[in-house]
């Protein structure tokens, strides 16, 4: 008899990342989404992550007790534990890295991972979250369930609906920009490592060291300083680095759009010399100005960039220092915005933008474009 397919849902969450933990694990028939087995469990204090991988150790067994050798898919909400599970992204971590060895002896061979947005893996979101609730309450949490339909989930609430439920700690990134540059002053397109890549100038580190002051009393909170590879990032990075007495990291993702031939021309000489490209470029978020890159690659890269931030420094504050496309197109994300939205935002040199982002995947913009009040801005 053919082996039917089977799907794994499951998801993991701490409330205070590290704090109180559970997991959820869902196995369910592919073709009907009949639930054939689930299990949730309180695990005790523990990461996010920690608590993701052991849903996923969970379903395996799942797996292994009720359908072995049925085609099996998982999907998480976890982009870490998919990408690290397909054999994308590295494990750093020792905990982690046992359940992941786990995981990898438990699974078939022909296992398929696959990311899915939160709100597609509720089921498991909801056991987990009852097995966290029953042990808080002092109630006994129900563990498994075998061939059952799981129970209409409540309602969420409103507050849950903005991404301000109470589970879990936000990561947020202290986003700011580089201070200011001979090409700033000059009103000229700067790209990233592939074009002239022009240092700060004075007024420009004076901006800078002026923002760092600002944020030296959030020092405590903030876990690391990371930085676009380009050169006008890594000296504002350095400064605040400096300042604030952090390590200072790069994240390529960061990096400023490429304009290709157009870096270092002002826009009328581009206006004047490359009419049509620049024409296309205004009319289309497809377009790569000069031979560059387009918003729509920039906004792959950075939200890739996005990512690993995530993954690296879950429920921890980063400072990030960036460039104008990359900060606009972060906060569009995080707004659900359209790309388009880059075009109405303006960004001033060292400004500070927060986001937070949660563990449900929703985000919030805390702060946009703010600076300190000190003679070093022009408002250049």
């Amino acid at each position: 008899m053919v082996s039917r397919s089977v799907l794994i849902e499951a998801d993991g969450g701490s409330r205070g990342n590290p704090g109180a933990a559970a997991y959820g694990a869902v196995l369910l028939d592919a073709e009907t989404r009949e639930v054939i087995a689930e299990r949730a469990e309180y695990l005790g204090v523990a990461t996010n992550n920690v608590a993701e991988y052991s849903g996923l150790v969970a379903g395996l067994e799942l797996y292994r007790e009720h359908t072995p050798g049925a085609r099996l898919e998982v999907r998480m909400d976890s982009k870490l534990v998919v990408e690290q599970m397909s054999g994308r992204w590295k494990i750093k971590h020792q905990d982690m890295r046992a359940l992941a060895e786990r995981a990898r002896a438990l699974a078939p061979a022909g296992t398929t991972y696959t990311w899915i947005p939160r709100e597609q893996n509720k089921h498991a979101d909801r056991i987990l979250n009852a097995a966290l609730d029953a042990q808080a309450s002092g109630r006994p949490a129900q563990t498994a369930v075998e061939a059952q339909a799981p129970a209409q989930a409540p309602a969420a609430s409103a507050t849950e609906q903005r991404g301000w439920s109470p589970g879990g700690a936000a990561t947020t990134l202290v986003l700011v920009r580089h201070g200011v540059t001979g090409h700033t002053l000059d009103k000229r397109f700067s790209g990233g490592l592939g074009g002239s890549d022009p240092g700060l100038v004075e007024e420009g580190r004076a901006q800078v060291r002026a923002t760092g002051d600002w944020l030296a009393p959030l020092a405590g909170e903030i876990d690391t300083v990371v930085a676009s590879p380009v050169r006008r990032t890594r000296e504002s990075a350095e400064i605040l680095a400096e300042r604030l007495d952090k390590p200072l990291v790069v994240e390529p993702g960061l990096a400023e759009m490429e304009f290709g031939s157009w870096d270092g021309m002002t826009f009328a000489e581009i206006r004047e010399r490359h009419p049509d490209d620049l024409d296309a470029w205004l009319g289309s978020l497809d377009h790569a100005p000069g031979g560059g890159e387009s918003f729509r690659v920039v906004e792959k890269r950075v939200l890739a960039g996005l990512e690993r931030l995530l993954a690296e420094y879950g429920g921890r504050t980063v400072l990030a220092v960036s460039h104008v496309t990359p900060i606009k197109v972060l906060v569009a994300h995080a707004l659900g915005a359209p790309l388009e939205s880059v075009y109405r935002m303006e960004m001033a040199p060292a400004s500070v933008t927060v986001l937070s982002y949660f563990a449900d995947g929703n985000a919030a913009l805390r702060m946009f474009n703010a600076r300190p009040t000190d003679a070093a801005f022009t408002g250049r």
